[in-house]
């Protein structure tokens, strides 16, 4: 690298209410030499803070519009209605949207949810932001449906919330600018956050060529099983766990299966087989 090449970094956008934190450290445990910085963006702004170059890849809520992005959705939410400690609807597990016809159902400008018809009577005006009709409802105006992540990340110690069985969910998706091909950081960000290893992550990794190693070397094993000169100190001990089927299932390890002798070839496959957990 020149002196004028700037250093890898990845810029990660992510909407109110997701909580990317966990799969942050776990980048940070693989890519420690990679920065990873964290861009919050609203809702409506993400889709094109990614197109723009603002990020490399987003947490983002869908439907949202996805023109020249690709998108992988992660996660269902459950929508909740928020409503004051003293309101009627705490009094019970959940409610449906009929349950709501006669609340003043505030709906403000960067919601987030895909109604097809809201539920209740509108209020006069639409709050500006999901933190105005936070306030307001506290206030006694009315109630708020919303995904439970942004009823969380806004908690007040007088309001609370309950499901609503009938509202949108809200459905969380990793999305960044389509590409061909995908840009490497991005590769390891989608690995992870789909649950992949270290050694199952795309693209040439060292822990995928060790596990080759470690199949040339389980296979060196077996050919050189029982002409190991160490073999006949660690068969002495396979022979001691020899004594009973299940002492001589442990002898089968990867120290018994050196020292097994020729009467005993199965339980040397065996351990050339053990011989692959370390390579």
């Amino acid at each position: 690298m020149t002196g004028s090449e700037a250093p890898p970094s990845f810029r990660l956008a992510y909407v109110p209410g997701v909580t990317p934190s966990k799969w942050v450290r776990i980048w940070n445990e693989r890519l420690p030499d990679v920065p990873l910085a964290l861009v919050q963006v609203s809702a409506a702004e993400a889709p094109d803070t990614l197109r723009d170059g603002g990020a490399d890849a987003g947490l983002v809520r869908i439907p949202a519009d996805r023109g020249g992005l690709a998108a992988i959705p992660l996660y269902t939410e459950t929508t909740v209605v928020v409503v004051p400690k003293d309101h009627l609807v705490a009094a019970v597990d959940e409610v449906s949207t009929a349950d709501l016809a006669d609340e003043i159902v505030l709906h403000p400008l960067d919601d987030t949810l895909d109604w097809e018809a809201l539920p209740g009577r509108p209020a006069f005006e639409r709050p500006a932001t999901t933190a105005d009709a936070i306030e307001l409802v506290a206030a006694g105006i009315g109630v708020l449906v919303v995904p439970q992540s942004l009823a969380r990340l806004h908690h007040r110690k007088d309001l609370t919330y309950r499901p609503v069985t009938d509202a949108p969910a809200s459905r969380v998706a990793l999305s960044w600018p389509e590409a061909d091909p995908t840009p490497d950081l991005v590769e390891h960000f989608i690995g992870i956050v789909r649950g992949r290893t270290v050694n199952s992550t795309r693209g040439p990794q060292r822990g995928s060529r060790d596990a080759k190693g470690g199949s040339r070397g389980a296979a060196a094993g077996k050919a050189a099983a029982g002409r190991d000169p160490r073999g006949g100190a660690s068969g002495g001990k396979g022979g001691k766990g020899g004594a009973a089927n299940s002492g001589g299932g442990r002898g089968g390890t990867a120290k018994g299966g050196r020292g097994a002798g020729p009467a005993k070839g199965a339980r040397t496959a065996k351990g050339a087989k053990g011989g692959r957990r370390r390579p």
